[in-house]
């Protein structure tokens, strides 16, 4: 019985001592191989970092502006033709007549039929309306409105022609706006101005603070509006006839844009 546990336990020897052991070489190529990752894993994790703190300094920043004015080319007379009637159908019928007599009407004017658009039509309930006295001056019915645009090229007669709106009978003038065949090119002319603005602000700045401008870096949305047009004189505009509106065209139409730009220091 001892005999045979020791010979199980000569064996376990054998088969221990006959195991091959970790050569050194490969050992350090590990270790090597693991404290290259890790440092490689702090490399990355510190590079955002330093970025960030390349980023924010030694930038330049301005926002610019620029405007640009352009003669209008021309007009658009707004007004309107109302009926009224018991039931929507004959509401929409009878205005319907009324708009094909005023556009006889503004045609005979000389102002021809592509020049005359629709810009709104809607239906609405109207209901009845009373005196003081509580006695009924208007019945419960239905409204019709059609808008209608007019354009005209002929810029310093507007006034008279819009007089000439006003003493039609079934129209209602609701007010005129001017504009351009094409405001693109004033908005891009705008949008220019406003570079050059910056650009100008940054070499201020750069030569005030005693370094030179690197690397343009970001140029941003250059957004280009319309602004309210100038109208000297419109308050002192006299009527010429009995019929005209005093109306004195904008001697332009304005048009802004604004951009920001961001240049790097040079080294």
């Amino acid at each position: 019985m001892t005999s045979r546990i020791a010979l199980q336990r000569s064996d376990f020897r054998s088969r221990c001592i006959a195991m091959p052991a970790p050569q050194p070489r490969t050992r350090l190529i590990r270790e090597a191989l693991a404290i290259a990752a890790i440092l490689l894993a702090l490399l990355m994790l510190a590079a955002p970092v330093r970025a960030s703190e390349t980023t924010d300094a030694g930038r330049i920043v301005v926002s610019g502006s620029g405007t640009v004015e352009r003669a209008p080319d021309y007009a658009n007379i707004h007004v309107s033709v109302m009926t009224r009637a018991e039931t929507v159908v004959e509401a929409v019928d009878t205005n319907n007549d009324a708009v094909e007599a005023a556009l006889a009407r503004l045609e005979a004017r000389g102002i021809a039929r592509d020049d005359i658009e629709t810009s709104g039509f809607r239906v609405f309930e109207t209901p009845e309306h009373r005196r003081d006295d509580e006695t009924l001056r208007e019945p419960p019915g239905f409204t019709a409105t059609h808008q209608l645009r007019i354009k005209t090229r002929d810029i310093d007669d507007v006034g008279a022609l819009a007089g000439d709106i006003l003493g039609l009978e079934g129209m209602t003038f609701q007010g005129l706006d001017f504009a351009l065949d094409d405001d693109t090119q004033a908005q891009d002319e705008a949008r220019r101005r406003a570079v050059e603005d910056a650009t100008r602000q940054a070499r201020v700045l750069a030569e005030a603070a005693g370094v030179s401008l690197g690397r343009l870096m970001l140029v941003g949305d250059a957004a280009a509006s319309r602004f309210a047009p100038r109208s000297e004189g419109m308050m002192m505009a006299r009527m010429d006839t009995a019929s005209a509106v005093p109306i004195v065209p904008p001697a332009s139409l304005g048009y802004q844009a604004s951009v920001r730009m961001e240049w790097a220091i040079a080294d």
